[in-house]
């Protein structure tokens, strides 16, 4: 899932004594995966790169018949169609390769098409939570299913639902990985005051 709000805070300890810090945090996956137009653009993502991959499967088995071929045929050809054979082979086996790479390589099709799909929708959830951390004067979000770990989290700071309505979805319509130990047994919605501190196939050949 995308890590799409790791926020890092380095405050210095005297701080906390003086100043209390308002904090929340959200779950992306959550939010995402309870996004109509999210799971949408995941199911074309997904369907995009399987008839992909198929495709690029079709051509390494033509070329694994090309190969086979000539082998059964090799003794009997004559030295000029042997070398025709073998660069036809080469050429098949490079076309398979190249197709591979332009699909699912570095800035490939699956990457270019995932930016243009799912950045939008991320865009737009982390406009909606800088929305409410303005609004509720928030210090601190933190993601919970980004990369900053958190030991534990009290159901009554997480603000995942609050984003959700903004966004204009029904919270809770689709459970996650990380929501399913925390979701069911929320606590009320408090502030937080503390004075303690959001699918590449398997490629077929190597590139």
């Amino acid at each position: 899932m995308k890590k799409l709000f790791v926020l890092l805070f380095i405050v210095p300890l005297f701080s906390f004594h003086s100043h209390a810090q308002k904090f929340a945090y959200v779950d992306s996956e959550y939010i995402l995966e309870n996004m109509t137009e999210y799971r949408d653009a995941q199911a074309l993502l997904d369907k995009m790169s399987l008839d992909w991959q198929k495709e690029i499967e079709t051509k390494f088995a033509a070329v694994d018949k090309l190969y086979k071929d000539f082998q059964a045929e090799a003794v009997l050809l004559p030295d000029d169609i042997k070398k025709k054979r073998q660069d036809e082979i080469v050429a098949k086996e490079k076309e398979a390769k190249d197709l591979q790479k332009k699909r699912f390589g570095k800035d490939g099709d699956l990457f270019k098409k995932r930016q243009e799909l799912i950045k939008p929708i991320q865009d737009k959830v982390y406009e909606a939570i800088e929305t409410l951390a303005n609004a509720g004067g928030y210090a601190f979000i933190f993601d919970k299913s980004g990369s900053v770990t958190l030991l534990f989290a009290n159901s009554k700071y997480d603000k995942s639902d609050e984003v959700l309505t903004k966004l204009g979805y029904k919270p809770g319509s689709v459970k996650t990985k990380t929501d399913k130990t925390d979701k069911g047994d929320k606590g009320e919605n408090n502030d937080g005051n503390d004075n303690n501190s959001t699918k590449d196939p398997k490629q077929t050949k190597d590139q």
